[in-house]
């Protein structure tokens, strides 16, 4: 602008030839087009850094649990969310939600999905693939019988095979199980089936051989009757994350136990 005003008053004046007008406008000229060889060797620089590093975007993100951990917390760029349990694993991309939402699992979690009808969201789980769009639902890729089990709370999911010939549609209350192409679904009457979640159990006369089961999956207790019979005995009392000492104690002034600790395993007995 400086530049200009006295250029102008140069030329009211007659000092300058007309033609500097022509000069100003080539510098200009020149210096545009050197900005613009700059723009491109700057972006030509980015580039070549991606192709050297292909994998920048599509690198895996790894994340899981210890013997130690429950509850663990996963908030995926979509606004979804995965609570993951003990010695569970969760991968996935680095470019996650850009153009599709794939997860894989090893282990145990709980998924809140956000909907998003134009990406549906996939979870591969070993032996089997679930697919959803927008809903809640549990999912435990090895159960006892080495098959892949969700549990659905809210919304719908389609469980599958990997060669995709076998399909189940969940609802709400659903439990499907996939084994090497062999598919069931049940309803859930278990009312301790997210408690490793909640960490509460409830009870109204099971064996104490499903409440040591339970609170082996909840809690991480183990715990051995030496006596096969106590397992017979009937628990009506809840558990709601309390200690485990405090739970086998319980568990022992209620049928005249006591226990040994031999490592990280309580040994019961009948006094």
């Amino acid at each position: 602008m400086a530049w200009k005003n006295v250029n102008s008053r140069m030329n009211e004046s007659g000092s300058v030839p007309v033609k500097s007008n022509y000069r100003i406008i080539s510098m200009r000229s020149t210096f545009m087009k050197v900005a613009a060889v700059g723009l491109v060797l700057v972006s030509l620089s980015t580039a070549a850094i991606y192709l050297a590093k292909p994998d920048t975007l599509s690198r895996k993100i790894v994340t899981y649990t210890n013997d130690d951990q429950k509850n663990f917390k996963v908030d995926l760029p979509d606004g979804s969310s995965i609570v993951m349990n003990r010695n569970s694993v969760l991968r996935y991309r680095a470019n996650f939600g850009k153009r599709s939402r794939n997860v894989s699992l090893s282990g145990e979690a709980f998924f809140e999905i956000t909907p998003d009808a134009s990406k549906p969201f996939t979870i591969n789980a070993g032996e089997a693939t679930v697919k959803v769009v927008g809903t809640s639902f549990n999912i435990i890729t090895s159960n006892i019988d080495s098959a892949v089990e969700v549990y659905v709370k809210t919304g719908k999911v389609l469980l599958s095979d990997n060669t995709l010939d076998k399909k189940i549609l969940l609802e709400p209350g659903n439990v499907g199980t996939m084994k090497t192409g062999v598919s069931v679904k049940t309803v859930n009457n278990n009312p301790n089936y997210m408690s490793w979640n909640t960490g509460l159990l409830v009870y109204d006369g099971q064996k104490l051989d499903i409440v040591f089961k339970d609170l082996k999956r909840v809690y991480n207790m183990e715990i051995v009757a030496d006596d096969p019979d106590i397992l017979e005995d009937s628990w009506t009392s809840p558990i709601d994350n309390q200690p485990q000492e405090t739970i086998i104690r319980l568990i022992c002034a209620s049928f005249n136990l006591s226990y040994v600790k031999e490592g990280e395993i309580y040994h019961l007995k009948k006094n």
